[in-house]
């Protein structure tokens, strides 16, 4: 395998972390924001909805930027709103300037997001895009593993806003690594005419391709399964379960283990049987996994064990969809590469505010509303994959 896929997969892994981290890292933290900032529940959890609002809106801007003018100065302007908006979030002195400044950060990380599948379309496509999209994965994995029991370390010993001086100086570190490391991947003639009517163009013809479309929600529900997860489980496992702050983040780092050492394999499957074919198959599985799951439930099963090792099960499989999405979702798309990530990823982070929204509406500390939510994303998954993924395969078949 070429050295230069390893750099790039690191690189890109570790840039695409950063917003996520803000995320992981701080989540053992919500029940002591609360406290320190007199804050309830509701409050709290809005800090991390208005991050994925964030999420959702600001990829739209910085994708037709980055088909424009390249994806290295999005990526920097990116990072340096992430570093300065993490340090007000660290001195915010109540709720309201912690979730407006939250706003900040997550429109910052947007470059972060939406930049790694961009460059992958501009290098590869078919199996070997999934490949270095297996590899950012891996690396990616850091956030999800380790940062939830990193983010538990340092609020014990210094406290939560520790953890946003923590996200600034990874802001700061990846700047440097694309300043030194990753070269400019759009290669592609640079628009001249109006940007804004560029933006529109390449959005309409996304809007009007419906495998795109369908595509991406096939993705955005997926990944909205694991948001209805995400911005539950701190008070279903502390709250209901008992679990410590650290029993907590060692709980959350084995779904992601299962969905980042599964998506290792997306490619090798992928070359063998297609990725379309891998994809449904895949999807099949984990609607079957979290429909299981929820009759346990309802059968008035209230086993940590068996909610935990379903969850592993289910969120394995997302491990050979998610990050495949993107391949399927771009291959047809290589000159506004930018502009179908910012749109795949706005659809995703819409998809799973809505969903977090609405799981939070019901929850009451019990696991019963965080399932519904995670198997009703599940069956959603399963009628896309089907609209928008059967016959041939020419993804498989294709590559540079």
């Amino acid at each position: 395998m070429p050295p230069a896929l390893y750099r790039n997969a690191v690189i890109l892994g570790l840039v695409s972390a950063i917003g996520p981290f803000a995320i992981d890292m701080y989540l053992p933290a919500l029940p002591s924001i609360g406290r320190t900032l007199g804050a309830g529940p509701a409050a709290v959890q809005m800090t991390l909805t208005v991050f994925f609002i964030a999420l959702a809106t600001g990829q739209l801007i910085y994708g037709p930027i980055a088909d424009r003018v390249g994806r290295k100065p999005p990526l920097y302007a990116g990072l340096l709103l992430f570093a300065a908006s993490s340090i007000g979030c660290a001195l915010a002195p109540d709720i309201d300037t912690l979730i407006l400044f939250r706003f900040l950060e997550g429109i910052g990380a947007c470059a972060g997001m939406v930049m790694p599948l961009a460059i992958a379309r501009d290098l590869h496509t078919g199996t070997e895009a999934a490949r270095l999209m297996s590899l950012v994965t891996l690396v990616f994995s850091v956030s999800p593993i380790l940062a939830p029991l990193a983010g538990s370390a340092v609020i014990a010993w210094i406290g939560w806003r520790a953890v946003f001086w923590a996200v600034t100086l990874a802001a700061l570190f990846g700047m440097i690594m694309i300043a030194t490391l990753l070269p400019e991947t759009n290669r592609s003639e640079r628009g001249s005419g109006n940007a804004f009517a560029a933006a529109l163009r390449g959005y309409r013809i996304l809007l009007c391709d419906r495998h795109f479309l369908g595509t991406a929600l096939v993705g955005a529900f997926g990944i909205a399964s694991f948001f209805a997860f995400l911005a539950n489980s701190s008070f279903v496992m502390i709250g209901h379960y008992g679990l410590t702050p650290s029993q907590y983040g060692l709980t959350f780092s084995l779904n992601a283990a299962a969905f980042i050492g599964v998506a290792q394999f997306n490619a090798r499957i992928g070359r063998r049987f297609g990725l379309r074919r891998m994809v449904r198959g895949a999807v099949g599985v984990y609607a079957t996994i979290m429909a299981i799951l929820l009759i346990v439930t309802l059968a008035g099963s209230d086993s940590l064990v068996v909610l935990m090792a379903l969850l592993m099960l289910g969120y394995g499989c997302l491990g050979l969809i998610n990050p495949t999405i993107g391949v399927l979702a771009l291959e047809r798309h290589g000159p506004i590469a930018g502009t179908a990530s910012a749109l795949l990823g706005t659809i995703q982070f819409v998809v799973g505010s809505i969903v977090m929204a609405i799981v939070g509406y019901f929850a009451n500390g019990d696991p019963l509303p965080m399932i519904l939510g995670i198997v009703g994303c599940a069956g959603c998954t399963l009628v896309f994959a089907r609209l928008s993924l059967g016959g041939a395969d020419p993804v498989a078949a294709s590559a540079h």
